[in-house]
């Protein structure tokens, strides 16, 4: 297992966007924009989203995904990592819904309906890359 260098943990302090690479059922990569958020206890990313999401169903056929980051502001900052889904889990997911709503749009709730249930894509880095 691979870990996040510690120079570029300021990353997951601010609104910093990230694309999510899942790959679909039919081999084709299914790459979306996320909010992303990082335990540096058990050093795994995380991506909140709805259960009956494309990216969730993605993972749960396929946990091989990536995830790329740029600092916005400085584009020559980066951090990409390969990993695995080790853990699907609705624990603590409505929470950090709201915590990440308060970092990416400074609203307290998160305002979008929720059509099925927030889970937490927890991701364990496997190959690490980065440019401080």
């Amino acid at each position: 297992m691979a870990m996040i260098p510690e120079d570029i943990h300021d990353l997951f302090e601010k609104a910093t966007f990230a694309h999510f690479a899942t790959m679909t059922p039919t081999g084709y990569p299914h790459v979306t924009p996320v909010w992303v958020d990082y335990d540096p206890e058990t050093n795994r990313l995380m991506v909140n989203t709805e259960r009956e999401r494309r990216k969730t169903k993605n993972v749960e056929a396929n946990p091989k995904v990536g995830v790329s980051m740029v600092d916005p502001d400085n584009p020559y900052r980066f951090l990409s990592v390969f990993g695995d889904v080790d853990q699907i889990t609705t624990e603590g997911a409505r929470e950090q819904i709201d915590e990440l709503t308060r970092r990416y749009m400074g609203e307290d709730e998160y305002p979008n309906p929720i059509q099925s249930e927030r889970v937490i894509l927890e991701i364990r880095p496997e190959r690490v890359f980065s440019s401080a």
